[in-house]
């Protein structure tokens, strides 16, 4: 099978010089075409297909940036490499605007020119190479991490380390290496989850040393801490925000603000909006709110909404631990509010500490699960993040956070839990009263395999609350999910592949808290 020649185009006035360069590039395989002037250039990009363009700026008659504008009226796609004696700034700045590949300063080595070449024509292939020879590396070290992990320190480690390979592997065009990945995800989950079921009760026993951060104690170790008099801290909670997630918006903020520190804190169980995120504003664990303050909780079988007292709860820990800050709560959850949010960032700015709940994950993880064409859209978590990426960018947050860069302020990034694409069904009987998430349910008449589940005969030794005093708890592991068989293969088939939450894995558990300041 014959392969096509690279075609390159090299437009320089001083051409007849290159020509060492040019038979060194022919030697290499490539197809080189020259030029020695702008117009010429533009009539030959019309005529020909070529892979990469070699411009030299500073040319009689049409300049180097004249001509690329040109080539880029009549191809968009075309690599450009800019070549010049000049080294002005504004130069560069003008050539960078026009969306060129590279920038090289006369004079050029051969060699220069053709690492050029294989940076911007076989980036991908090269970077195929490197990543999947490096993960084969890393391959058998993160197997052992997972046997060897015996502390939540471990595991956060671990999980940092799977979060960067899949970033990494998705820039290779090799789903091998992807597939094996995939792999070493699911017995780490299946390890994490033997880890949780064994540490889980032992993290409330007083002057436990192994206990790792958790939902009660989010804003006492990593908020209250961070509070300095005049310089306002705005903590923002993404709601069902991974940890994956978070890594592609904190790219996104980059050149805005640094990250001062980035950590991993633990969701307790279950990791739900209704338990974990009001845990984190009561300062307390579900079952001390129930009991303290009974008027704040709403029980799972209620109709009425399980985060409406937020704010309250937050007044609450407030007074329990005699802070008296001046503080604004705002929860988003659409682009209107948004917009209304920010017209009060000079108010706010006047606050020790401002709360801003974001709900967009939350409802595009919902979404995804009901409304075909955005399960499409989000076909696996690659795509899933190139979503919220996008609603990050174009977001009334990401307005919010351009404004902000410029005052003295502290951001804390966290969210309450994350969430874990589910593939095994498993079946349960329960009664009417049986709360009806598919990663944990909560009830009196529960029939399941306890082998498939972690199962809370006395929830109160995890500090949850109970309707009934026969009450119990189970929480589905890894990437299963909870059927009824009623219907069974109906509800196994429609939920299959969709993002839920509830349950025990790296992913709905392991959660970013960061700390930034602004780059200037």
């Amino acid at each position: 099978m014959l392969t096509r020649k690279i075609k390159i185009l090299w437009t320089d006035d001083e051409v007849e010089a290159l020509k060492p360069h040019i038979f060194f590039l022919e030697e290499k395989g490539y197809e080189i075409d020259t030029c020695s002037n702008g117009n010429d250039t533009i009539d030959l990009v019309r005529q020909n297909s070529y892979d990469l363009i070699f411009l030299d700026e500073n040319m009689p008659g049409m300049s180097g940036i004249e001509t690329l504008r040109q080539i880029r009226e009549v191809r968009t796609d075309i690599p450009v490499v800019m070549i010049t004696k000049s080294e002005e700034e504004d130069l560069m700045e003008a050539a960078i605007g026009s969306e060129i590949a590279d920038y090289l300063i006369k004079p050029v080595k051969p060699k220069q020119i053709l690492l050029a070449i294989k940076k911007i024509l076989d980036q991908k292939r090269l970077i195929t190479e490197k990543t999947t020879t490096d993960y084969r590396q890393e391959f058998s070290r993160i197997g052992n991490m997972i046997s060897l992990a015996t502390t939540c320190s471990d595991w956060s480690e671990l999980y940092r380390k799977l979060i960067f390979w899949e970033s990494e592997l998705e820039k290779s065009a090799d789903p091998g290496m992807t597939e094996i990945l995939k792999l070493q995800d699911n017995e780490a989950n299946n390890s994490f989850s033997k880890f949780v079921m064994k540490n889980y009760l032992s993290w409330f026993k007083p002057g436990n040393a192994d206990t790792p951060l958790i939902s009660p104690s989010l804003f006492s170790q990593k908020v209250f801490p961070c509070v300095s008099t005049g310089r306002p801290l705005f903590f923002i909670l993404i709601d069902n925000m991974r940890f994956d997630q978070w890594k592609i918006i904190s790219a996104e903020l980059a050149g805005l603000f640094r990250i001062v520190e980035e950590d991993i804190y633990f969701s307790i169980l279950p990791t739900t909006t209704q338990f974990s995120r009001n845990a984190i504003f009561a300062g307390m664990m579900p079952a001390q709110i129930a009991e303290s303050m009974p008027q704040l909780w709403i029980n799972d079988d209620d109709d009425e909404g399980k985060n409406i007292f937020e704010e309250e709860l937050f007044r609450n820990q407030l007074a329990n631990k005699g802070l008296k800050y001046k503080w604004s709560y705002h929860k988003i959850s659409n682009e209107p509010a948004g917009r209304k949010v920010n017209e009060k960032i000079r108010q706010m700015l006047d606050n020790d500490i401002n709360i801003l709940v974001y709900n967009f994950v939350d409802i595009l993880s919902h979404a995804r699960t009901e409304i075909g064409i955005i399960r499409d859209m989000a076909e696996n978590e690659q795509a899933y993040r190139s979503l919220i990426r996008s609603w990050f960018i174009y977001s009334s947050l990401f307005e919010m956070l351009k404004v902000l860069s410029a005052h003295s302020v502290r951001l804390i990034f966290s969210t309450d839990h994350g969430t874990i694409r589910v593939q095994n069904p498993l079946k349960i009987v329960g009664d009417k009263k049986t709360s009806s998430n598919l990663r944990y349910k909560m009830g009196r008449n529960l029939d399941y395999n306890p082998r498939e589940v972690f199962e809370l005969r006395n929830p109160e030794k995890a500090f949850l609350p109970k309707t009934n005093i026969s009450s119990r708890y189970i929480f589905a592991l890894n990437k299963d999910f909870l059927v009824y068989q009623n219907n069974y293969n109906y509800y196994a088939g429609y939920y299959r592949n969709t993002f839920q939450h509830g349950g025990i894995s790296l992913q709905e558990m392991l959660l970013p808290v960061a700390c930034l300041e602004p780059v200037s």
